[in-house]
């Protein structure tokens, strides 16, 4: 007898998803804030990252201050560049500061590169 579930996401589908949420990172990551020569994921400024079942994206994601002088472009360009994944549908940047960031918040790449550790 066959069973009346069907499951919500073939296996496939689960690896195409985790491909493209590793390209979104791999795309973030080509993204530097011009004052700190570190990529915007390195530096903690993404806090999350959320991909729909239409493959709609929305990114979380923060600015080393609120008077940051790239507040107008950095969220473009990330929407811009996230965006240009062929399989990505749509980009929404939600930009806030709760928590504000702080350096805690680099990893250990981003401290090593700032010789911070």
């Amino acid at each position: 007898m066959q069973s009346p579930f069907k499951p919500t996401n073939t296996m496939e589908e689960q690896i195409d998803m985790n491909e493209l949420g590793e390209n979104i990172v791999k795309v973030l990551k080509t993204i530097f804030d011009p004052e700190i020569p570190v990529d915007i994921y390195e530096l903690g400024l993404i806090y999350d990252v959320f991909v729909n079942e239409s493959r709609d994206v929305k990114i979380l994601m923060t600015l080393t201050s609120p008077n940051c002088p790239v507040a107008e472009t950095l969220p473009m360009e990330v929407k811009e560049k996230v965006g240009s994944i062929n399989s990505v549908n749509d980009v929404e940047i939600e930009l806030t500061f709760d928590p504000p960031w702080d350096k805690d918040m680099m990893s250990e790449e981003a401290k090593l590169e700032l010789g911070m550790l």
